[in-house]
């Protein structure tokens, strides 16, 4: 199981270091953990969780190796910073961003080149689910991941986050996520049989109260957590419900 906090853009270095003590103390966990953190404060992470059961990663990274790319930030630079996660196509950088499931795949491949695992994720919003299209959607975004990384597919991580139900309130029932993920997890088998180790993540709302029906699914091997991943006490419980 793997339990990856998003911070967004959240916090400062002050609430940022009582909550990495307070989940430092809260752990080890049979799951794996790992915090995607802002920029700005990767340094800030990498020291204060160095030598810990608990891992760090960014929330986005370039398509680009290097260049005249200004605000971007390339793999390499989060590698430098020790990360081994990296969220990419996160429903709020495709929205807001206007990022295209190509470019998406560009920067899992950038991810995979520079050391990290790349977390990738995919979702249908309230309308596509609503006019029953929550299976082309999601194939549509992971296939063309598969197609522009092979084999390589088997390396990344998925996470799969219904628009509809992130910081709406609302959550996919355990039912209603067990069948995308199962979805997911065919046609990943479909792409390579070595694929069959791939963990893929539930990211919509996850709570300490519904994180174990969650996470006893079948298909469903950990979480992407926002707003209860800045909650010491409850994102320790979801680790928890993980194990």
């Amino acid at each position: 199981m793997l339990v990856a906090g998003n911070w967004k853009m959240h916090g400062d270095r002050a609430g940022h270091g009582a909550l990495l003590s307070a989940l430092k103390a809260a752990a080890p966990w049979s799951a794996e953990v790992s915090v995607c953190v802002p920029a700005p404060y990767l340094g800030d992470v990498a020291a204060a969780l160095q030598g810990s059961d608990i891992a760090w990663g960014g929330q986005d990274c370039s398509s680009h190796v290097a260049g005249a790319f200004t605000g971007e930030i390339a793999a390499a630079m989060l590698a430098e910073f020790g990360c081994r996660h990296v969220i990419v196509g996160h429903s709020e950088r495709r929205t807001l961003h206007g990022e295209s499931d190509s470019l998406v795949a560009e920067k899992a491949q950038r991810a995979l080149d520079a050391g990290l695992v790349p977390i990738v994720c995919v979702g249908e919003t309230l309308a596509e689910r609503d006019d029953g299209t929550t299976e082309e959607v999601v194939t549509r975004q992971l296939g063309a991941v598969i197609d522009a990384l092979g084999t390589r597919i088997a390396e990344v991580v998925v996470a799969y986050e219904p628009v509809w139900a992130i910081g709406t309130g609302r959550t996919a029932t355990p039912a209603q996520a067990q069948s995308v993920h199962a979805l997911l997890r065919a046609t990943l088998l479909r792409a390579s049989v070595d694929a069959a180790g791939v963990r893929i993540l539930y990211g919509g709302s996850v709570k300490a109260d519904n994180a174990a029906q969650l996470f006893a699914q079948s298909d469903i091997d950990g979480g992407l957590v926002g707003g209860a991943s800045l909650n010491a006490a409850d994102f320790a419980a979801i680790c928890q419900a993980a194990a």
